[in-house]
């Protein structure tokens, strides 16, 4: 089978593999707000998406509302296979989803021939997860804010879905650290491929800490492997020689 992920923008992600069609945080239309209001953070998508079609699974790595967006999950059948954080779980259940698998770092389920363990990912404030999947023919690493497992051993990965800029608010210090962390991503998974995300989209923000945003620095780590994806567009995903 033709392994492939296709980005939505933000945290969004379709990744096709294992005989899969895995929805990961996504944000397909609406605008995006967080508490206590827009005129904190509110964010547009450029165009609404398509809800993909003939889903296996929604995995979610946090409760957030950029990671479960609300409007977003409510478009999908409650029936769906949902694999996420505790406070992803919690946001599931109450939208209704009917078959919820809750992992926390360390633990591991398969769907369909998809193994899935949950990592130590972002605190914000509490212990989020990221994600190490594993296929027949296969395997991925993602988190969205640029956080390494110290708990996960070296061992080659294909592919690894990481933002790759840092930024961050004044005196708040840095939220995303994709830069920082790609280095040691890249030693202690040796990837074919890396993939950037939860910054690209051309998704607009506005609010108070918008203004702050706009006004932080930003550092970037660039490296050969690293593939900015064009949003909508599949990328074949490379397995090790």
């Amino acid at each position: 089978m033709r392994s492939q992920a296709t980005y939505f923008g933000a945290n969004g992600w379709l990744l096709e593999i294992a005989d899969c069609r895995v929805l990961v945080d996504p944000w397909l239309s609406g605008p995006l707000v967080f508490p206590p209001g827009a005129w904190m953070l509110r964010g547009e998508l450029p165009h609404p998406w398509p809800v993909p079609d003939n889903l296996d699974l929604l995995l979610l790595t946090q409760g957030l509302a950029d990671h479960c967006h609300q409007p977003s999950l409510e478009l999908l059948p409650r029936n769906l296979q949902v694999v996420g954080s505790t406070a992803a779980g919690k946001v599931a259940k109450r939208l209704g989803f009917e078959h919820i698998e809750i992992l926390k770092p360390g633990d591991t389920c398969t769907v369909k021939g998809l193994n899935i363990e949950a990592t130590a990912g972002a605190a914000v404030p509490n212990v989020e997860n990221g994600y190490l999947l594993d296929w027949s023919d296969g395997s991925l690493y993602l988190e969205p804010h640029g956080v390494l497992d110290a708990k996960l051993a070296s061992r080659p990965v294909d592919t690894v879905i990481t933002p790759v800029i840092d930024l961050g608010l004044p005196l708040a210090g840095d939220f995303i650290t994709g830069a920082s962390v790609l280095p040691d991503l890249i030693q202690r998974f040796n990837p074919r491929t890396v993939l950037a995300s939860t910054t690209g989209g051309d998704v607009t923000f506005t609010g108070l800490i918008s203004a702050l945003l706009s006004a932080a620095k930003i550092k970037e780590e660039p490296d050969p492997r690293v593939v900015t994806p064009v949003p909508g567009e599949p990328v074949l995903l490379e397995r090790h020689a």
